[in-house]
């Protein structure tokens, strides 16, 4: 079966630049589906060739099995909130919810069951009779919401929806609006640049950078196993290695170099194993790193010098620092914390599993 969304070898170029370059990708119908990356990597662009505001300079986009190359924006069975949300200010919430209805020729009971079912389902029940100047941010995010819903479109493209909201209500509003995907079950493609919106939201994400996609995959699979380091740095954070490969002992990878490692590549991987001898980047994530006051004689142990804590409430993140230089970014929990109650400047030492090595492509 055919995907909902199929883009072939899409590329859009403004004058000698491209925006997106070469991208292909398909999306299942149902799927929440982000797309994460930097401001001008393309995200928006790629939002809008879909919508049909843009046209690609070379390649196909189906969606619902359908090329869209000769199809209008009005045609297409696409809506598409914007970051500005654009209501209008001297209508209620009702009638911005309506809009688009009442211009489509929805009228009577008909109009008035369609948008009362609207302004239930993004929880806006008594807030009818508002207009959007009497409402709060998130209260305003949730009428545009229900505004580009209204004439159930198969794909809802949602450019950046809940940037204009401060971080704890943006927490919020992100279970919501999955919430609403799941109870409708249409598409929604989120562009963002929040990493942690990205993996809140998403089924799948797609990291762009320059206008390729770097890496589609579920959150936590991007996450545990990024492809290569532009992944891993741009979702979370991460210590990288590099070095040469020594010796390989079944799933054993022995990696020389300033500071020598050894790596378990998971036998259930697709993941290639390097010849000896070959140029190795590897990558750990900070919590599976772990202080201790004493050497233990463990795997992947070094001795460091405490640089840095930061408290951030739930954990503390800790930059460490090796005798030759490299830094360690690992976090603890403050469990951890008071079992190793190490403070700036204090000797200890790391060490991390090489299972919980991550080898990458690059």
């Amino acid at each position: 079966m055919a995907p909902f969304i199929r883009l072939q070898n899409v590329t859009k170029s403004f004058a000698d630049i491209n925006a997106v370059n070469n991208l292909s990708l398909d999306i299942e119908q149902g799927e929440l589906f982000c797309l994460l990356g930097a401001s001008g990597c393309g995200k928006s662009t790629l939002l809008r060739m879909l919508a049909g505001f843009e046209t690609p300079t070379s390649g196909r986009i189906e969606i619902d099995g359908q090329d869209m190359v000769d199809v209008s924006p009005a045609d297409r069975p696409v809506n598409m909130m914007f970051q500005s949300y654009a209501l209008f200010p001297h209508m209620t919430v009702a009638n911005n919810i309506a809009y688009g209805l009442r211009r489509a020729g929805m009228q009577g009971a008909e109009l008035d069951a369609r948008v009362n079912s609207l302004i239930k389902l993004v929880r806006l029940d008594g807030l009818g009779l508002r207009k959007p100047h009497k409402l709060s941010g998130g209260q305003r995010q949730r009428v545009a919401l229900a505004r580009a819903l209204a004439r159930q479109p198969k794909l809802l493209l949602l450019d950046e929806p809940l940037a204009a909201l401060d971080k704890k209500l943006r927490e919020d509003t992100q279970f919501e609006l999955v919430d609403i995907q799941e109870k409708l079950g249409t598409t929604f493609i989120v562009v963002t640049h929040d990493q942690e919106e990205a993996m809140t939201l998403a089924t799948r994400i797609g990291i762009m950078d320059q206008g390729c996609l770097e890496q589609v995959d579920a959150p936590r699979v991007l996450y545990e196993r990024p492809k290569n380091s532009f992944v891993a740095n741009f979702l979370g954070t991460a210590t990288f290695i590099t070095g040469t490969v020594a010796k390989i002992d079944g799933p054993f990878i022995h990696v020389d170099g300033a500071c020598p490692t050894v790596v378990c590549l998971d036998p259930q991987s697709d993941q290639v194993m390097p010849e000896t001898g070959a140029a190795v980047t590897l990558a750990i994530r900070p919590e599976k790193i772990h202080l201790t006051r004493d050497a233990t004689g463990r795997d992947n142990e070094s001795s460091v010098i405490i640089e840095d804590i930061a408290y951030l409430g739930v954990a503390s993140n800790y930059r460490v620092k090796r005798d030759d230089g490299l830094l360690f970014k690992l976090q603890q929990t403050h469990s951890q914390r008071n079992e190793t109650p190490l403070e700036w400047e204090e000797k200890g030492f790391v060490h991390f599993d090489p299972a919980d090595v991550i080898l990458l492509e690059d």
